[in-house]
């Protein structure tokens, strides 16, 4: 019987070989073997940049800033679609100037590692700007477009002053939700523009208030905006004991509501805002107070990433309505703030039919905007107001890149073993295994799957029983993967071990299952030939990235090199929420950061600023640990004992652990200490660790 499984057509490497051509050809479904994703792609032709381009969908998620270039490395063109071909950065240049040992001319810094690309942002903001502002001039509206950035997005300082800057000349201001935030926008906007609105959104106590009337005695544009109808008592209250005139808004609770998560903070039982009877309410009492003209701004928000222009219009036209009335009643208003909405194409669709998408770009929601509310308010013979946007993720997402390295690589399913002599005597002695055997000899393949699952699980059986040995499990799997194989429905999946956190960088991916671009950064002139899983750091099943646009189960990537070669890949459009929203599981905290300016240098950008990410040190300080005092104790043991060499030696690694930061570092030992330390040498991290200035 050990001969059985070898008997097999004369074309055929092995006894199942078979059945792959009988069956049909695989749909081009999201989980389909990597050999699926590019069968429109003819094999025996050479691969080529544009053809990864359209396997990672990168001209659909990435324009008008990421494209493929010569050398297969991501490109990034800081001004969109104006961008000379010289002003372009090779991401993988950038990455290697940051990463490279000091030695070698790098930064030393450690992986993970966020890019931000501040050229990028400004001209979000001026795209945004501009589109508004043809759809003023292009529809005869006759007030003006004067955004705000919600800081909550990403309120790292950099990337709040840079929108600052670049939109002073625009009166582009900003929104809080919290104190924290009021105070950052406060101090920023000392910078911008004196017309720039500092809208004040959020729960408000007294302290809050009192904050916001603050920044109106600064000479800042503060307008206060009531969530509930008990703020007004506070407001009123603040006032009078300041002696500062507030300016009021009102944020109204729409009946319009879109479906999906992002709808959820919408519609009639949604979390914010004032009914119509609430908002009757407070411009009666503001009109008994003698503060009417007091109220003058309208907000409301629909969710984030409105899927249809179609669905925006509605909501601005209920709103309008609301608008129009309280300027009927006499209060003194002149600015609509439509919140935010405004979507990002995650998976380069376009489409309507997603969290991932939506089906406009930022002309036409500038238009769907502006018109909407002008044949409102011209129905009603009412003065177009300011139009206000609270624009945040579709400013800031394209701004930065995560990039990411894979360290190693193993099968995701059991690896096959050949089918001969040894495997046949390991199982002749199981009836399932001469079944299928019989099986397969007499041609009836689907009856061989069947055979060979019923043998799998009896195995499991016999082994929890003690009745089999580990070599039998192992066979009776290779056998079942090969059957799979030769199926053609199942191509091995691997698992990809990578430098990261995905509580950490990616805590919307875990949280509420929203998809990012990831793509290899490099070697994107190469065919991928691996369908991989990623799997990050952490010791919980979570922490992996099994879902990629397209509908995708697993990445198309390429082959590690086994020496010196390192492998990298971006997660993109990440640049809203994800900073703030990370965590710190089994304290991984957030990553390096750059700040990489296109420069008319040889290289086409300049690294501006260059942070490493935190230290173990850092992180368990913040968890209310004494990293200095932990130093001191493990140091006087390491004296006491003498394991592990010389006590100094010793202290020496245990200087490098706390000063480095907590991913892992290719190559460990001296590299470990350059590349994730703090100091440039072993000496100064010993000094820093025994000054308790670590």
């Amino acid at each position: 019987m050990p001969a059985h499984l070898d008997a097999a057509p004369p074309h055929s490497t092995n006894g199942f070989a078979w059945a792959a051509s009988r069956l049909p050809p695989e749909p081009l479904t999201g989980g389909a073997p990597l050999a699926a994703r590019v069968s429109v792609l003819d094999h025996l032709t050479p691969w080529s940049t544009d053809l990864s381009a359209a396997l990672y969908k990168i001209d659909g998620w990435g324009a008008p800033y990421f494209s493929v270039n010569a050398a297969g490395n991501i490109s990034v063109r800081p001004h969109g679609a104006a961008t000379l071909t010289h002003q372009e950065i090779d991401l993988m240049k950038a990455v290697r100037k940051a990463v490279d040992l000091k030695p070698a001319g790098g930064l030393g810094l450690q992986l993970p590692l966020l890019v931000r690309f501040p050229d990028v942002l400004r001209h979000r903001l001026e795209s945004l700007h501009a589109a508004f502002d043809l759809a003023v001039r292009s529809n005869g509206y006759g007030s003006r477009y004067q955004g705000v950035y919600p800081v909550k997005c990403n309120q790292d300082r950099y990337v709040v002053e840079d929108i600052v800057e670049a939109g002073a000349p625009f009166n582009f201001g900003l929104e809080a939700g919290s104190k924290p935030e009021l105070l950052l926008s406060m101090s920023c906007l000392l910078r911008g523009s004196s017309e720039a609105f500092l809208i004040c959104n959020g729960y408000k106590d007294a302290e809050y208030v009192e904050l916001a009337l603050t920044a109106r005695a600064l000479g800042l544009n503060a307008i206060v905006v009531l969530e509930q109808e008990e703020e007004l008592l506070t407001v009123v209250e603040a006032s009078r004991r300041l002696g500062v005139r507030p300016v009021i808004g009102l944020r109204a609770k729409l009946r319009t509501k879109h479906a999906g998560h992002f709808g959820s903070t919408s519609g009639e039982k949604g979390k914010f805002g004032l009914t119509a009877a609430q908002i009757l309410s407070v411009s009666r009492r503001l009109q008994r107070l003698e503060m009417l003209d007091c109220l003058q701004l309208l907000h409301f928000h629909i969710g984030s990433q409105i899927p249809t222009t179609a669905l925006l219009a509605d909501g601005i036209s209920e709103a309008t309505q609301i608008y129009c009335e309280l300027a009927r009643l006499g209060a003194a208003m002149r600015v609509i703030d439509v919140g935010g909405g405004l979507g990002i194409d995650y998976d380069g669709t376009r489409s309507a039919g997603s969290d991932a998408s939506v089906g406009y770009g930022l002309e036409e929601y500038a238009a769907a905007v502006v018109r909407e509310v002008r044949d409102a308010c011209d129905r009603r013979r009412m003065r177009h107001p300011i139009i206000c946007s609270e624009s945040g993720r579709a400013l800031v997402s394209h701004h930065s890149v995560l990039v990411f390295e894979a360290l190693s690589s193993c099968s995701a399913t059991a690896e096959s073993l050949p089918i001969g002599l040894d495997v046949a005597h390991l199982l002749e002695g199981l009836a399932d295994y001469r079944s299928l055997a019989a099986a397969a000899l007499r041609g009836e393949y689907e009856t061989c799957l069947l055979y060979a699952e019923q043998l799998k699980r009896r195995c499991v059986e016999l082994f929890k029983n003690g009745l089999l040995g580990l070599e039998h499990l192992a066979a009776v799997e290779g056998l079942c993967e090969l059957l799979a194989k030769e199926d053609g429905a199942a191509e091995p999946v691997r698992a990809y071990h990578v430098n990261l956190s995905v509580f950490t960088s990616l805590p919307d991916f875990w949280a509420i299952g929203q998809l990012f671009p990831i793509a290899p950064i490099h070697r994107l002139d190469q065919r991928p030939g691996v369908s991989a899983v990623l799997q990050d750091l952490t010791c919980d099943s979570d922490g992996k990235v099994d879902r990629f646009i397209g509908g995708w189960s697993s990445l198309p990537v390429h082959e590690l090199y086994e020496e010196d070669g390192r492998y990298f890949l971006g997660m993109f459009l990440g640049g809203a929420y994800q900073e703030a929203l990370g965590g710190a599981h089994n304290l991984f905290a957030g990553p390096s950061v750059v700040r990489v300016e296109q420069s008319e240098g040889p290289h086409c950008f300049a690294v501006t600023r260059a942070v490493p990410g935190a230290s173990c040190a850092d992180v368990l300080r913040a968890m209310q640990h004494e990293p200095e005092v932990m130093f001191e104790g493990l140091k006087g043991r390491a004296e006491e004992c003498g394991g592990g060499g010389p006590a100094e030696a010793v202290g020496r690694r245990l200087a490098r652990a706390f000063n480095s930061m907590p991913y892992l570092v290719r190559g460990g030992g001296e590299r470990a200490g350059a590349a994730g330390g703090r100091g440039d040498g072993d000496a100064e991290e010993w000094d820093l660790m025994r000054g308790l200035t670590v």
